[in-house]
């Protein structure tokens, strides 16, 4: 029951958390409807404003045509009308990669302690780029360990008869994974976010972001198509 209780805490310190930086980038416009048609781009420019690893975007999201862990295939296009949070990792990485998941995990915690209609709306999704050995009992054990919640969240893959077209669609979201020997991978850390009309928004660079104005940034285009 402890745990229990613990858990329900966090839960709720965690929606206090997000709801008082909603209502602080509210004051930023005073006067303006949580809902007026012009809210978004006031957010997205205060958004530019206070984190620095923002970077911008308005343009189509490269499509992809993967598999989950269970081998069913799984398209971006799947989930129009949703938003996607979208980054690339290979399961061996002993370097940033564990570090990106664990951050994602954050993320996903806080958007999955807000009301359901938003949550429901936001799927994440982690592509490995080193199929050969991502195998789908790798993809299967790797969220578990990282915190990450099934419910909606998805790590995908090529195969390994395709093991190089992960990495294609990598360097289409602009990364680039070098190999360099061992299994391991020169990369650049970024998170993808993606609107319910498949255009990419925004692309977080590196890992000291902070997760509450991404979810800051969700929420906003979350109002703005509903």
């Amino acid at each position: 029951m402890a745990v229990c209780r613990y858990d329900r805490q966090v839960a709720i310190a965690t929606r206090a958390m997000v709801l008082l930086a909603v209502a602080a980038m509210a004051l930023t416009f005073p006067g303006t409807s949580a809902r007026a048609h012009h809210t978004l781009k006031q957010m997205e420019e205060a958004l530019r404003e206070r984190e620095h690893y923002l970077q911008p975007m308005d343009k189509p999201a490269p499509s992809f045509a993967l598999k989950d862990p269970d081998g069913r295939v799984v398209r971006l296009e799947d989930f129009r009308g949703k938003i996607v949070v979208l980054n690339f990792i290979f399961a061996t990485c002993t370097d940033v990669c564990p570090l990106h998941s664990e951050l994602i995990a954050k993320i996903q915690e806080k958007v999955n302690v807000l009301p359901v209609l938003v949550r429901e709306r936001v799927q994440f999704i982690t592509i490995t780029t080193h199929p050969e050995f991502d195998t789908p009992k790798v993809l299967k054990a790797y969220g578990p360990a990282r915190g990450l919640n099934p419910s909606n969240w998805l790590f995908l893959t090529s195969g390994p008869e395709r093991p190089t077209e992960t990495r294609e669609i990598a360097e289409r979201y602009g990364l680039k994974f070098t190999p360099v020997g061992n299994g391991q991978f020169v990369h650049g850390v970024v998170t993808h976010l993606i609107d319910q009309k498949g255009v990419l928004r925004a692309r977080y660079h590196g890992l000291k972001f902070n997760p509450v104005n991404m979810v800051l940034h969700i929420n906003a285009l979350i109002d703005e198509f509903h």
